[in-house]
């Protein structure tokens, strides 16, 4: 039988509002060993998002390459098949790579030329065929598609899906191939970083405005054919589609405060032939993290409860009262001193609905992500619904070449 265990998007280096979390991170690499040997996995795989920037700082290097090291010198799998998501640097990961190999680490940081350097075949500890992996990273606009002069932004987005679903047959034939050749009905197992058709986000969960509303958005006829399907970049555990073998585990811990109150997992997948059966572990939280939301003795009264409790949690603080408070954050900061909570934000909505009024202030606009910026230019303007889907569009496309360009010079 073999067992596999599926984990993505673990940002590492990441900070919160400019809170360290160093521990917490560390703490989840920690279970996720314990985990390896409790389980007896094979084979571990990490679908895209190792780090959280294209230049990760030495902190959250550390965290990698010691987990790594550890992995392969306690044999606590046989095989980590890591591949490259949208924030990471695929040159930063294909660095190490030969030096990886040896410690039984497959590394695919960008797609590959040939294509077949995608398609691994693993081995058991008997030298047998186990299982073959299709391994393909976060596929970038130039890696499937050829840019043309005119070409609508419906026209883009269509070529860009077009251009996964054909690298996701390329990879699929290359397997079937590979599996004819070993006579070995092992099974075929895909992994992958993109967004998919009806894929659930939450408010604030960390997932970077890439391929979002209509953008490049695949379905699960994109991966007929393979046996299991390890996808990352959506921090929530779902299925695609609602077909149970094609899965995003999910990050293993909260990004934002919008993912605070989610119950984190990795996926284990055992192997029977080529019949998948799949079971959620549930992460244990490292750390707490709390929003609350209301008027000033709303307010209050929550922290104060978190302090009679005795908490430690991060907390984010959302004030809707109508009361003008000018040193709301002064008043908060004094009745949480001493304490062990951290009040890492505390958002005044009052500023930000002057700034949707029209109102220009400098403060307010810091509270505003760009996409609140981008529509509250849009709610200053007669346009019709039409018109605003089709600039939301182009602002998503905007996104993502930025994005692209700026991963491309790492």
């Amino acid at each position: 039988m073999l067992k596999i265990l599926h984990t993505s998007d673990w940002h590492l280096g990441r900070s919160l509002y400019g809170q360290n979390r160093y521990a917490e991170f560390a703490a989840f690499l920690d279970w996720l060993m314990q985990t390896l040997q409790h389980e007896r996995v094979d084979v571990l795989m990490i679908a895209g998002d190792v780090f959280d920037t294209i230049t990760p700082n030495h902190g959250a290097q550390e965290l990698y390459y010691r987990f790594l090291a550890q992995v392969s010198a306690y044999c606590l799998c046989r095989h980590i098949i890591i591949i490259g998501g949208n924030h990471d640097s695929a040159s930063f990961l294909n660095a190490p790579k030969a030096l990886l190999f040896a410690l039984n680490v497959h590394v695919i940081g960008a797609a590959t030329n040939p294509i077949d350097k995608e398609v691994l075949l693993l081995k058991d500890s008997h030298g047998q065929p186990a299982a073959i992996v299709c391994a393909v990273p976060y596929l970038r606009d130039r890696d499937v598609r050829v840019s043309v002069d005119g070409e609508s932004s419906s026209d883009k987005n269509q070529a860009l899906v077009q251009g996964i679903q054909a690298h996701y047959r390329q990879v699929l034939a290359l397997a079937e191939q590979k599996q004819q050749e070993l006579g070995s009905d092992v099974p075929i197992i895909a992994m992958g970083h993109l967004f998919s058709q009806g894929g659930i986000t939450l408010e604030a969960d960390g997932v970077r405005e890439l391929y979002v509303g209509s953008l490049a958005h695949v379905g699960p006829d994109c991966f007929a054919g393979f046996d299991y399907v390890a996808l990352g970049h959506l921090h929530v555990p779902q299925s695609v589609g609602g077909v149970d073998h094609i899965r995003y585990c999910g990050s293993p811990i909260p990004m934002g405060f919008g993912e605070a109150k989610q119950q984190k997992q990795v996926l284990h997948v055992a192997f029977t032939g080529r019949i998948p059966s799949i079971k959620a572990i549930d992460i244990p939280c490292f750390q707490a993290l709390v929003r609350i939301q209301g008027d000033m003795a709303h307010l209050q009264a929550e922290l104060q409860h978190l302090l009679q409790a005795g908490s430690n949690a991060y907390v984010e603080v959302v004030y809707v009262g109508t009361e003008v408070i000018a040193d709301l954050s002064e008043q908060l900061e004094a009745l949480v001193a001493g304490s062990d909570l951290s009040l890492l934000r505390i958002y005044n909505r009052q500023f930000v609905n002057k700034v949707l009024a029209g109102a220009s202030d400098d403060t307010a606009l810091l509270d505003l992500n760009p996409t609140e910026v981008f529509e509250a230019c849009m709610a200053q303007h007669d346009l019709d619904e039409t018109q605003k889907s089709q600039l939301r569009l182009n602002y998503q496309q905007v996104l993502h070449q930025l994005v692209s360009d700026e991963e491309g010079e790492a």
